[in-house]
């Protein structure tokens, strides 16, 4: 094929409009996604869901700034890990481990007991690391 009629082609081929992404069968979702990194401000626990499943449940502490102006946000993140050598390795962390935690994030509003309206920011997980493993106090 000539370099002329690539181009035609080419050209023809992209005036052209596409009906589905080439990358995905399913409907466009959107998703927030956020990735931490932090410490952890307790062991991970395991709770129990409504539907009969067990949910992990840790907090992770990241600072920011420096000195007088330094901060520390907090996190709460849920992840639906499977019972096995996996779960238990995250309910063995302790305080103080370094991890690293992508994860979706959605924002729910509710009413508190004084009926208030309040936000907060569920993240639930869906990569997780250790970079550091904390000293256990035992």
């Amino acid at each position: 094929m000539s370099f002329l009629a690539r181009r035609v082609t080419a050209a023809t081929a992209s005036a052209t409009p596409r009906l589905s992404q080439a990358f995905s069968a399913s409907a466009r979702r959107d998703i927030a996604k956020i990735t931490l990194v932090g410490n952890l401000a307790a062991t991970p626990e395991i709770k129990p869901t409504s539907t009969g499943k067990s949910v992990v449940e840790y907090a992770v502490a990241s600072n920011s700034g420096r000195g007088d102006k330094q901060t520390t946000s907090w996190f709460r993140v849920s992840s639906f890990v499977e019972e096995g050598p996996r779960r238990d390795y995250m309910t063995s962390l302790p305080k103080g481990s370094t991890v690293f935690v992508e994860g979706d994030a959605v924002m729910n509003t509710y009413n508190d007991a004084e009926g208030k309206t309040r936000s907060a920011l569920s993240i639930y997980q869906r990569n997780f690391e250790v970079l550091r493993r904390g000293t256990s106090s035992e």
